[in-house]
This record gives structure tokens, sequence and C-alpha cells, in this order.
């Protein structure tokens, strides 16, 4: 067992939970400005699907043969 090796990758995941750690509270923070991230705008999108269009009585039945 080389407990330096086990030291060495402790330390790195420590700095790893870290950095997530401070990332996660910089978006807690309520005073942000700006754009908001691009992952963060693409999970708020709400609405229909892309290509879900109203279709009218012709087309549904078109599509259900």
């Amino acid at each position: 067992m080389d407990v330096t090796k086990i030291l060495t990758e402790l330390r790195q995941e420590r700095e790893q939970l870290e950095e997530a750690i401070m990332s996660l509270e910089r978006l807690a923070d309520g005073r942000r400005r700006g754009r908001p991230p691009a992952w963060m705008s693409e999970a708020k999108k709400r609405g229909r699907p892309p290509g879900s269009k109203n279709k009218t009585a012709a087309e549904k039945a078109a599509a259900a043969a």
C-alpha cells in the first residue's frame, strides 16, 4: 500500500470538490449579472418540442395510418 499515492489522490479529489462547491455557491448567489450559461438556459426552456405543431384532423388521421 503506497500511502503517498493515496494522499495525493485524496488531495486531488478535495480540490475538485472545493471547485464544485465554489461554482455551486456562485450559482446560488442571487446577485448574478449578465447572461446565464448556455446549459442553464437550455434547462429552462418550456413549451412544445420541435416538430410538434398543431395538426389538422386530416394530418392526425394520416399520421395514425
